[in-house]
């Protein structure tokens, strides 16, 4: 199975977009997890009685989040069942709130500007109280993980080694070196804040020259792998970045936002214990985890339920 990050990208930051696709991709992705009490994801019948209906989106890590989540429910003897491959965020977020749905991973800052496009975001914890205010009644969000799938810019190898970047290095970084190097990115990232408007304002950076290519997707993979561009805007947890090496660069000033994974719940379908759990869980999960996870089951094709229940009994909660 593969999915790349222009899928999620899709889904996380222009909700309607998956609609178009999502007949399609939902055929696509069927497979994508063994969860065997996988059930129409568009059903709109509510769960029975006790029974968690666990949701993902048609893109590879939220299914595999999804799979975390569910199985760590499992773990404490709560029934579960999954509604997988679900397409726009208009779609997850009323099965949401008719009580379809009783989980779904999300990533706040995207959720936050589903809800209310004009607020701002300065912390993970501001994103959320804005979230949780916005909200329908029946709905929270419970505690954030550190793992964040979102932008940023990433450099190949030959540009770190040549440059002294490492994983250490922040944005400000390349202020310095940034003449020298050619940017790819999706057309809009060359107009937009969270991109080289913001590059420039925030923390001076300004390159050579801007190649338009897609949005994480792979032509930008391929583009910087080949040094075509030396700089790009690769997703953060995008097992590329591992596969080639790739350099993440810091953004301290968080001019990329916030994309914490954030399980999204139906208040009155989750028991304490359930909320327990998946607090335990995204306390242990973070960006190099999420990012490791990804490469198991996008590139070396193994089961997302199976690299769910390997993680959840390696840290204590499976």
């Amino acid at each position: 199975m593969t999915s790349n990050a222009h899928s999620s990208r899709s889904l996380r930051n222009h909700p309607g977009a998956a609609a178009v696709v999502l007949a399609a991709t939902t055929a696509l992705l069927a497979g994508c997890s063994s969860s065997d009490d996988a059930s129409d994801p568009l059903a709109g019948d509510k769960a029975d009685g006790g029974t968690v209906v666990v949701g993902s989106n048609n893109f590879a890590e939220s299914i595999l989040l999804a799979d975390i989540y569910g199985e760590a429910l499992k773990a404490k003897g709560i029934k579960v069942s999954y509604k997988p491959n679900i397409g726009s965020r208009e779609t997850t977020y009323g099965l949401l709130k008719n009580g379809s749905l009783t989980v779904l991973p999300e990533y706040n800052g995207s959720l936050l500007a589903y809800l209310d496009p004009k607020a701002e975001q300065k912390s993970a914890e501001a994103v959320n109280a804005a979230a949780k205010a916005k909200l329908d009644a029946k709905l929270t969000l419970l505690e954030s993980s550190p793992a964040e799938d979102k932008d940023s810019v990433a450099v190949n190898q030959e540009t770190a080694k040549k440059y002294g970047l490492t994983a250490e290095s922040t944005l400000a970084d390349l202020k310095d070196v940034a003449p020298e190097l050619v940017l790819g990115g999706s057309p809009e990232f060359q107009t937009r804040q969270q991109g080289m408007v913001g590059l420039e304002k925030v923390y001076g950076v300004k390159f050579k020259s801007f190649k338009a290519l897609d949005a994480g997707g792979p032509l930008t993979q391929a583009a910087l792998k080949k040094n075509t561009v030396q700089a790009a805007d690769i997703f953060t947890t995008d097992p590329t970045i591992t596969k080639e090496k790739f350099v993440v660069l810091n953004d301290p000033q968080n001019l990329f936002g916030f994309a914490n994974v954030t399980p999204l719940v139906y208040k009155s379908g989750l028991p304490q214990e359930g909320v327990d759990a998946l607090n335990a869980v995204s306390a242990k999960l973070d960006t190099k985890t999420l990012l490791d996870l990804d490469y198991q089951v996008q590139l070396e094709s193994k089961d997302p339920l199976d690299v769910a229940k390997a993680w959840l009994k390696s840290v204590g909660l499976g």
